[in-house]
This record gives structure tokens, C-alpha cells and sequence, in this order.
């Protein structure tokens, strides 16, 4: 007996779905990665913000005269003006996280097109998009190209929401940096300030400069360092 065609639509948007996390999130195909590894640079990035924890962060960057990158939420801005001034006024680059910060799936498609059309430089581009959580639906790379949004992920995540200490979390990170990497902080986590100050002291030592993601110029991921992440973000 024939099944009704309908019956293949779950799994046709299940597969969908599935290609959408390995081929966007766990590999980051075509999205913008690291930079050179020919130069002794790195860019550090902050997610969430800005918040109550931005004024620290923004005391060790001054301290070590460096420049960060920061993808900011909608709700955050609104929620913290000053916040979001000084990190303008300081020259850090500041870039779109979404209008919520929400994953990609949990947004129909009009909702994800109001997602990654927001941004807090509407005029000045180019104009860098991290999805929250990296997570990607079906309809997030196409909903940015049409936007002219270019997608930004990392390469070393920070991991200050796990709650250890800040030596421990810094060693982590700094044992996985290279030239040209990209790492991935929250603006948010009280630990994340004296973590900063670790990397900086760190990535110091080790001759590398930290800079925006503008001057580190992240290139495209390409299939083969893709394959890399994705045994990576599997465990395999």
C-alpha cells in the first residue's frame, strides 16, 4: 500500500532542519571564521551585552589598549542606552546578535527576517550577524544574504557560563588559540572580566595582538575546516 506523499513532508522538514544545524552551526560553512594565521592577530568577540558587566569589561580593554568586538541584542540596548554609548565612544565595534535572543528555529520566518534585519548601525556597513547560539533554521543563510548581513561564528569559545573558575577557563581558551582565531566571551557572566584580563595577559605573552574582527578580516569557512569544526562541535 502507497502512502499519501504528504506523509514524507515531517521527515523532508526534519532533514531540513538537521542539514540546516550541521552544514550552518557545527560546520559554519560559508559563514566568516577565522582570520590570516600569517599574522600575529586574534579579535575577541562578547555576545549578549551590552549589561550591567559592560563598564568592567570595557576598564581591561582600556587597561591593555586593545579594542574588542561586541554583537549586541535589541532588548540589551534598549535596557542599557549608556552602556551601549560607551562602548561607541571607546571605538569598539559593535555588531547585530539578534532583535531577540532567541534560536533560530524557535522564529517563523517573518520573525527571522525581523531577526537579522535589526541591527544597531542601520546605516554604516558592512554589517556582521551572529546568531544566537550559533543556531541556524533552514532560512537563516538566505534570510541574510538577501539582507546584505554577514554571518560571524568563532573558533575558540571562552566558555564563561560553565561557572569554573576564571584560571581554569582562561588556560582552557588560551591552550586553543592561533594566529587569526576568533573567541567567543558574553558580555554578562561575573566571571568574564577577570577572564578577560587572564586572555589579555595571556595572548600578550604569546606576541598576539588582539584587534576588532573588521581588522582581523575573517575569511569564509571553507568545507575542509568546516569537516574540522564539525568533529569538533560532535565530539568526534
Amino acid at each position: 500500500m502507497r502512502l499519501p506523499r504528504w506523509t514524507a513532508i515531517p521527515g523532508l522538514l526534519l532533514g531540513a532542519v538537521l542539514l540546516a544545524d550541521v552544514l550552518g552551526r557545527a560546520m559554519g560553512w560559508g559563514a566568516l571564521g577565522r582570520g590570516s594565521p600569517d599574522a600575529p592577530r586574534v579579535a575577541v568577540t562578547f555576545d549578549d551585552g551590552p549589561s550591567p558587566r559592560t563598564p568592567e569589561l570595557l576598564g581591561v580593554l582600556h587597561e591593555y589598549g586593545v579594542r574588542a568586538t561586541f554583537f549586541v541584542t535589541k532588548p540589551a540596548c534598549q535596557a542599557y542606552p549608556r552602556e551601549l554609548a560607551s562602548l561607541q565612544a571607546a571605538g569598539h565595534q559593535v555588531e547585530a546578535h539578534g532583535r531577540w535572543h532567541m534560536h533560530a528555529l524557535l522564529l517563523p520566518p517573518w520573525r527571522e527576517w525581523a531577526q537579522v534585519r535589526w541591527h544597531p548601525r542601520p546605516t554604516t556597513g558592512p554589517h556582521f550577524y551572529r546568531p544566537p547560539y550559533g543556531g541556524h533554521s533552514p532560512l537563516t543563510r538566505l534570510i541574510a544574504r538577501l539582507q546584505d548581513r554577514q554571518i560571524a561564528l568563532w573558533d575558540v569559545e571562552g566558555r564563561d557560563w560553565l561557572g569554573q573558575p576564571a584560571a581554569t577557563l582562561a588556560a582552557q581558551t588560551l591552550a586553543q588559540v592561533k594566529p587569526g582565531s576568533v573567541i567567543l566571551l558574553h558580555d554578562g557572566p561575573t566571571v568574564t572580566p577577570e577572564l578577560l584580563n587572564l586572555l589579555l595577559q595571556g595572548l600578550r605573552h604569546r606576541g598576539l595582538q588582539p584587534v576588532t574582527l573588521a581588522e582581523l578580516r575573517p575569511q569564509r569557512i571553507s568545507c575542509r575546516e568546516g569537516l574540522s569544526r564539525l568533529r569538533r562541535s560532535y565530539g568526534l
